[in-house]
């Protein structure tokens, strides 16, 4: 099966107790981490954004939290878009907010369509990376900038040593218990832990045509933030 396939079939079937397991899994941290990515996009009361893969919509609900009063998120899984649109019904977001089933690969919006484009957790999911960080820049307008939030591997001891324990095996047992989905949450700390990070992540943005490229790590290394400019 394709990775894509995988993945879409993977969401869909934990989207039920994704948000809950998210939050626990991540002690809540992830929460900080959304709203220190967003606040990397200057003047955000003047952007359109794109959140690309979307899931259940925290990102781009955290976006309008933080100023943006237009907000486009996409996700191939469309389990996950049904509750993130629920959610977004729920907090009365319907005017700022639309969520939309949607590949990152083969984006429906014209060139130059979003003055930012976020990705929270989402971005190792693609299954060509290269051509999804190629349609984030295709879409952005010329100065607009990219925000991709990711997980990460710490590197340095003891977090390292502790962080791996838990995220390759805690981690897994007790997400794969609660959802009734092993292969996910085994499926989690592989992606993570095959994925590109730091300056050979930046490396592909720059390949991909991205200018002025920077990270920041968080949490002693357990995600990182990387931004590009058009």
């Amino acid at each position: 099966m394709a990775k894509k396939e995988a993945v879409k079939n993977i969401f869909n079937d934990i989207a039920p107790q994704y948000d809950a397991l998210n939050h626990l899994l991540s002690w809540g941290i992830d929460k900080g981490w959304r709203k220190r990515a967003l606040k990397s996009i200057e003047h955000p009361e003047e952007k359109r954004v794109l959140d690309v893969a979307c899931g259940t919509g925290d990102f781009s609900v955290a976006a309008v939290k933080a100023g943006m009063k237009n907000v486009i998120g996409i996700d191939i899984s469309e389990k996950m878009v049904e509750i993130g649109r629920q959610k977004v019904r729920r907090l009365g977001l319907e005017k700022q907010i639309d969520l939309q089933e949607g590949d990152s690969e083969q984006m429906v919006f014209e060139d130059a369509s979003f003055d930012a484009v976020t990705v929270a957790f989402g971005v190792r999911n693609f299954e060509n990376l290269e051509k999804g960080l190629k349609e984030i820049r295709r879409v952005l307008k010329p100065g607009g900038k990219a925000v991709i939030l990711e997980f990460s591997m710490p590197v340095r001891f003891p977090v390292k040593q502790l962080y791996t324990c838990y995220f390759c095996r805690i981690l897994p047992f007790v997400g794969g218990l609660v959802s009734g989905n092993k292969g996910a949450y085994a499926y989690l700390p592989a992606s993570v832990r095959s994925f590109p990070q730091g300056e050979e992540f930046l490396s592909i943005l720059k390949t991909c045509g991205f200018t002025t490229v920077s990270s920041r790590r968080f949490t002693f290394g357990i995600a990182s933030l990387y931004c590009g400019i058009k």
